[in-house]
């Protein structure tokens, strides 16, 4: 895909390699939620759970804030699930973007949460809260995840029902996709619960996690390290209490130069 023609005065304000790529569709779930896909800058190379540093010009500088980059690495378009921050100092921009404007790019991507940084195991466990599901996003659309797991649990918490919604339409998006839906088959289990409103599962993930009913809830063995691995990514205080109860259970953090049981993204936007 070519990247999309830039005015001369756009193009010289655009720093020295950086992508500028073309705003494709905005989606609103919530007033603190929103989805984005952008143009794919040809030659753009990613791991399916890596972010990037995405921005935009504010008054006259450059702002950027890493984003996991929650398409596919076979996707066409980069999507991207954000947070709305009134005062926050790219998201109060960001939040306002709409179809043919432009988001600037860094051109190398990396992080943690990638298959690569996690030992061979059956069950692959993916821990969200809040817009922390988007590397999950592009993993679970990705077929390399099923071909190295048996069954690939994503679980999403946050504070109200209608913070779901995403989670729930990137499953139905698998579901209807004729190609997808064969690779992943019944492997891709979804596990939602919300904090502050009744729902059929309720709880912060890490309670559920120590109390057992995440298991009992998914009819599945507890914490395994011989078979289970994890995926971490949310607020800052979740990764740690979470990150501990791996632990607990005997699971070893990884990374992309020692792979072990569990991972954890640590330049997580929100």
């Amino acid at each position: 895909m070519n990247a999309p023609a830039k005015t001369d005065e756009f193009a010289s304000a655009v720093p020295a390699g950086v992508f500028a790529e073309k705003v494709l569709s905005v989606t609103h779930y919530t007033d603190r939620l929103f989805r984005f896909t952008m143009t794919r800058p040809q030659g753009f190379r990613f791991r399916s759970g890596e972010f990037a540093m995405i921005g935009l010009m504010v008054e006259g500088k450059p702002l950027y804030r890493a984003y996991s980059i929650a398409s596919p690495a076979w996707a066409d378009e980069l999507e991207f699930f954000s947070i709305k921050v009134p005062d926050g100092p790219l998201t109060s921009h960001l939040q306002n973007i709409k179809p043919g404007d432009e988001v600037l790019m860094r051109k190398k991507p990396t992080g943690t949460l990638v298959l690569d940084a996690l030992t061979p195991g059956r069950r692959l466990y993916m821990f969200s809260t809040g817009t922390g599901i988007a590397p999950f996003a592009s993993l679970i659309r990705d077929p390399e995840t099923y071909e190295k797991y048996e069954e690939v649990i994503l679980t999403h918490t946050t504070r109200d029902v209608a913070e779901l919604k995403y989670g729930f339409d990137l499953v139905e998006e698998i579901r209807n996709d004729e190609l997808l839906s064969e690779v992943v088959g019944d492997k891709l289990r979804h596990y939602a619960t919300v904090t502050r409103e009744e729902f059929p599962f309720k709880g912060r993930i890490t309670d559920l996690i120590e109390n057992g009913k995440l298991f009992s809830d998914l009819g599945v063995p507890p914490l395994d390290p011989a078979i289970d691995r994890g995926m971490i990514c949310g607020s800052s205080a979740m990764l740690k209490d979470t990150k501990s109860l791996l632990e607990k259970a005997g699971l070893n953090e990884g990374a992309n130069n020692n792979p072990a049981e569990f991972v954890i993204e640590r330049a997580f936007v929100g």
